[in-house]
């Protein structure tokens, strides 16, 4: 019996240390603390979830491919001009199965100001936007998550969410 749990335990133990931990596909939810995160942006620089307290930050999963992704574009870019120095960051995650250099002339060619970087399997398992793009999440400056939109979000949107956290 000590051999069979000893068995089932190292069995285990290597199926762990091979395909890691079980995946929990659980979104974090509105009023909730937004996972921790350490990114390698598009231009190589290294940002932190916790390089952002005290902001408001717009976290969105997109795609090169998706249109109502590149329909958000534009909105993103203006309102990050405008709101950049108020307290707002925007980061783009990139789901595209696209080289580094293909992102850097797609985000020239649409003028993208705000940090893109690529969403990886940890960032996708522990934000799981869902099946849909785009899907933003909305960070308070204390790094709660207070609002999760699947589905293309506009200026009006942003501005409001913006407004109302950036008063807290």
């Amino acid at each position: 019996m000590k051999s069979l749990r000893r068995s089932v335990l190292l069995a285990s133990l290597g199926f762990l240390i091979a395909f890691g931990p079980p995946l929990v596909l659980s979104a974090p939810a509105v009023g909730q603390p937004a996972p921790a995160y350490t990114l390698k942006l598009l231009d190589g620089t290294e940002l932190k979830s916790s390089d952002l307290k005290g902001k408001v930050v717009v976290f969105n999963f997109w795609a090169t491919w998706c249109p109502p992704c590149r329909e958000e574009i534009p909105d993103f870019v203006a309102f990050y001009a405008e709101a950049k120095a108020k307290g707002l960051e925007i980061i783009g995650l990139s789901v595209d199965q696209i080289t580094a250099p293909q992102m850097r002339a797609f985000v020239k060619k649409n003028k993208m100001t705000y940090p893109i970087a690529f969403a990886n399997a940890r960032l996708i398992r522990d934000f799981n936007p869902g099946p849909y793009i785009p899907t933003t999440f909305i960070i308070d400056k204390a790094g709660m998550i207070r609002h999760k939109q699947a589905g293309g979000i506009d200026r009006a949107t942003l501005q409001t969410w913006f407004d109302r956290l950036s008063q807290e």
